[in-house]
């Protein structure tokens, strides 16, 4: 009896380790330095949120960030567009439907990659600027994202309808990637999303 008891208790802890990590396992394979396009990219990727930026609509225009989850893609899938899940009962939600301009940031720290200060230039830190978007209800787009989004994140499939959650994507115009000393790197959008990793 007590060995079935732990066989239980063993498969019951599998189970939980496997959803509770399943979708978060991360690929830690970071690419060269040189590669700004990769090394954008693989920090999308492999991050789980970063500070959403808006224009706050209760603050005169005063820029307001906001952790958030977020999504480029199932895993190992990542197209680099970041998805979110976000309610109307946030600020940032409501900022970003009266004025999409937006800011999306993270850093390697989080990763588990750096072993330095996250200010540090060999810590990687990307900021994607472009305009938050609410995405169509039922569109063939919402429907991808929402996968990724719960895939990722299985705990957003619970949280309250009632707080009205919509899938939203920022609509990347610039990429500010700084990974190594000397300043920022220079990418275009086009070379960040034709990237194939």
């Amino acid at each position: 009896m007590e060995l079935q008891v732990r066989l239980i208790q063993f498969l019951f802890l599998l189970t939980i380790l496997q959803h509770s990590s399943s979708a978060r396992i991360l690929r830690i394979d970071k690419p060269d330095w040189h590669d700004v396009a990769a090394s954008a990219r693989w920090l999308v990727s492999q991050n789980i949120w970063g500070v959403l930026s808006t224009l706050s609509i209760e603050h005169q225009g005063a820029p307001f960030g906001n952790v958030v989850s977020f999504s480029d893609g199932l895993p190992g899938e990542g197209k680099g567009i970041p998805y979110f899940y976000l309610t109307t009962l946030d600020p940032t939600t409501r900022n970003a439907l009266k004025d999409s301009r937006a800011s999306f940031t993270m850093s390697e720290s989080p990763i588990g990659t750096c072993k330095m200060d996250p200010m540090d230039p060999t810590c990687s830190k990307l900021t994607l600027t472009g305009k938050l978007l609410p995405l169509d209800e039922g569109s063939e787009e919402e429907k991808v994202a929402k996968k990724a989004l719960f895939t990722k994140h299985p705990e957003m499939m619970d949280w309250p309808k009632e707080h009205d959650f919509r899938v939203f994507k920022l609509e990347i115009v610039n990429i500010f990637l700084i990974n190594w000393y000397g300043g920022a790197k220079s990418t275009t959008v086009d070379e960040y999303l034709r990237y194939k990793s």
